[in-house]
C-alpha cells in the first residue's frame, strides 16, 4: 500500500541531502588541504548542522536510518516510514 509522503518530508530530506553534499565536497578538499583552518571550521560547522537537522527530521518524520544514531523510541519504528523507493 502506498504511503502519503508530505511536502515537508521532501523539503527536510532535500536539506539533508544538500548538507551531505557540502560535507562530501569539504572532505575531498580537506584530503588535499588538511591544514586549511577555514575549511576545517566549515566542516565542523556543517557536521553540527547535520546532526541538528537529523534530530529535527527524526522528530518530525521518524527514523532516518535503520542503524547507528537513530533512536528506537517506543519500539522499532524504522519500518513505519516510507521505503527508499517511495521517496
Amino acid at each position: 500500500m502506498a504511503q502519503f509522503i508530505s511536502e515537508s518530508y521532501y523539503q527536510d530530506l532535500h536539506e539533508l541531502q544538500a548538507i551531505d553534499f557540502v560535507l562530501v565536497e569539504l572532505t575531498l578538499y580537506l584530503d588535499t588541504h588538511p591544514s586549511d583552518a577555514n575549511a576545517l571550521a566549515q566542516f565542523e560547522l556543517f557536521q553540527r548542522g547535520k546532526k541538528n537537522l537529523v534530530a529535527q527530521f527524526e522528530h518530525r518524520h521518524g527514523p532516518l536510518y535503520h542503524y547507528g544514531e537513530s533512536k528506537g523510541g517506543a519500539g522499532f519504528l524504522w519500518a513505519k516510514g516510507p521505503w527508499p523507493w517511495q521517496v
